[in-house]
């Protein structure tokens, strides 16, 4: 288990979750995220949630949702508490949105991809919108450049903005050339990724986040509005990502197959293996919850240290 993983002069329980969004079945890849984030919690005696990140209709499949939940329970991970649904929560996401408008922390935004083809799609001030008073259809972006005067930014300088990962070790981007003035919400009045899930982490008390390395490109996005907001932040472990033979990401995208609900033990096992945990051949003959008993009592996440991909298996 990490070291960090509970804090035990203030008493903070350990928190963690997964969070997939209902694009598609949940795959290898998608397993290996739930089921390092449920041993990491589990072994610390934590708790572990589900979240379902549905913020986009027009990419949501149907039934996807329901397949999802049927996956997780057929592998046995279970949550904790009632699961939530980000399209059930916009006025919370809405009250962060109006604090970070009264702080001058966001700005409306016109800009498309086109006028920031220069930038290589980076909006970093000269912001190119002529917003007239009764236009509603602009984004909201996070006012990257002004937080950057903050003296009391953690861990930013001379332009850059970095974190420490407890599995990948320390990781910075330049704020101006990577970062930018991102986006809280869309021009189509839908919430971006990055407030819901800064939200939703903080009313849910989320303390640690274990995921997929490809989502480590957001924690810093994610640590600029968790300041400004006041949030806490979480620890963070970003494991590697499996890649299919000619070394793609296993993803919805690339049409990696669904898990296999009829023998979860087999894939279990394999999920095991392939995050070096070298589970005994004969747990292979266990039932479901003999392995992930298994895998909370010998958990070692550090086997995946300074790792970030590997073939599936």
């Amino acid at each position: 288990m990490f070291s960090h993983s509970v804090n035990k002069t203030t008493n903070i329980p350990y928190i963690g979750r997964f969070a997939p969004s209902p694009t598609g079945p949940l795959h290898f890849g998608s397993l290996l995220a739930a089921l390092a984030s449920y041993l990491d919690a589990k072994s610390n005696d934590g708790q572990w949630l589900v979240r379902i990140e549905d913020l986009d209709p027009p990419r949501e499949v149907q039934g996807a949702q329901e397949t999802i939940l049927k996956a997780l329970d057929t592998y046995g991970l279970f949550s904790d508490e009632a699961i939530v649904f980000q399209s059930q929560r916009s006025a919370l996401y809405q009250q962060a949105l109006d604090l970070l408008i009264q702080e001058n922390s966001v700005f409306p935004c016109t800009c498309s991809r086109k006028q920031l083809v220069n930038s290589h799609g980076v909006h970093f001030g000269n912001c190119l919108s002529n917003i007239q008073e009764e236009q509603t259809l602009f984004a909201w972006r996070f006012d990257s450049q002004q937080d950057n005067s903050s003296s009391s930014l953690p861990y930013f300088e001379q332009g850059y903005s970095s974190f420490h990962d407890h599995l990948q070790g320390d990781f910075s981007q330049s704020v101006a050339h990577t970062i930018g003035d991102f986006v809280v919400k869309r021009k189509d009045q839908l919430w971006a990724y990055q407030l819901a899930m800064v939200v939703d982490d903080y009313q849910q008390g989320i303390t640690h986040v274990v995921r997929g390395i490809d989502l480590i490109d957001s924690t810093l996005r994610q640590n600029m509005l968790q300041h400004k907001l006041n949030y806490p932040v979480p620890n963070y472990a970003h494991i590697p990502v499996a890649c299919s033979d000619d070394g793609q990401k296993l993803s919805k995208q690339n049409l990696a197959p669904g898990l296999d609900l009829d023998n979860p033990e087999d894939t279990l096992w394999r999920a095991l293996s392939w995050l070096r945990q070298e589970p005994p051949e004969t747990l292979r003959n266990g039932s479901v919850k003999e392995m992930l008993s298994w895998g909370i009592a010998h958990w070692q996440p550090l086997k995946l240290k300074n790792i970030q991909s590997q073939a599936a298996i």
